[in-house]
């Protein structure tokens, strides 16, 4: 009977319980089940603006949502921007200015980015590498400064920059509205590149040096490459930023310059609001951004938990 006992107790330990799998299974189920829910919150906007491209003014208005069922898909948003399959091939100046605009948003956010990157990698490598002093402030306090930046409501900073760049004929230019965007992105770009400055031994740049490099040779041929995720990410948050930004592009530009999301906001007029062609340039806008989201997102991440600051 011991014996027998003995095998019962070992073969209770060794297995786990029915209750301890049940356990684990509702766990699992609880788990996936706020994941579904979860994913289907987030992916219902998108799914809502692309729904809408495809319905007339009563499928909006009674909020219709199921195709083939609660409405028949139509091309109409497609059609007010000459992007429908029977307009396509047909002339439209609405199409050109959408192109027009699409091409704006890509060389304004890219330019900005790039440029960003550059300034603020350099500004980060010396906030990382050498100490400053300037009055009580220190490289601490010159960071946070930077970051501090963002807290500043973009309002107040309307009149300054319409007088700078009337003076500077720089007002309804793709320029302008690269320097704007560049420093609206650089205090990102310098915490983000600061971190992975600070998470790179100085002893690889000093022997470097030591092997005959000059400081910049060590910043450009060993330490850049080394800090390459970061800058990687730091590129696509400044892109997306770039790319959603509303008020310098509308406050800045009124003809050449002006970028995608003030063509979006421009559908709203007197007769109402055209929620077919929003939702069609809105889609057109925020497709590159999924894009991005989908076959970028690994570098994303392993740039931002490459650092110190997550």
């Amino acid at each position: 009977m011991a014996a027998g006992h003995m095998t019962t107790d070992t073969v209770l330990q060794n297995h786990p319980s029915g209750t301890s799998l049940l356990a684990r299974l509702g766990e699992r189920i609880f788990v996936y089940g706020a994941l579904l829910v979860w994913t289907f919150i987030a992916l219902f906007p998108i799914y809502w603006t692309l729904s809408t491209t495809f319905k007339i003014a009563p499928d909006v208005m009674q909020g219709h949502i199921v195709p083939w069922y609660d409405f028949t898909p139509n091309w109409k948003g497609w059609r007010s921007l000459g992007l429908s399959p029977d307009t396509i091939f047909t002339t439209s100046t609405v199409r050109e200015e959408f192109l027009k605009r699409f091409m704006n948003s890509i060389v304004s956010s890219l330019g900005a980015s790039a440029l960003a990157v550059i300034i603020g990698s350099l500004a980060a490598y010396g906030l990382s590498r050498f100490e400053y002093k300037f009055g009580p402030w220190r490289n601490k306090d010159i960071s946070f400064f930077f970051l501090s930046q963002l807290i500043l409501p973009p309002v107040v900073l309307a009149m300054p920059f319409l007088v700078l760049y009337k003076q500077l004929a720089l007002l309804d230019t793709q320029i302008g509205l690269i320097l704007v965007y560049t420093l609206m992105v650089l205090p990102i770009v310098i915490w983000i590149m600061r971190d992975q400055f600070d998470t790179i031994p100085p002893e690889i740049g000093e022997a470097a040096m030591v092997d005959g490099c000059s400081i910049w040779g060590a910043f450009v041929r060993i330490v850049l490459p080394i800090a390459l995720p970061g800058m990687v990410a730091a590129f696509i948050l400044s892109v997306v930023l770039c790319w959603n930004e509303y008020f310098f592009s509308a406050l800045l530009g009124s003809t050449n310059a002006q970028t995608l999301p003030v063509m979006v906001a421009s559908q709203t007029g007197s007769q109402g609001i055209a929620w077919w062609s929003m939702a069609a340039l809105s889609t057109a806008a925020i497709a590159p951004l999924v894009l991005i989201g989908v076959f970028l997102e690994r570098y994303i991440v392993k740039g931002l938990t490459a650092g110190a600051g997550k």
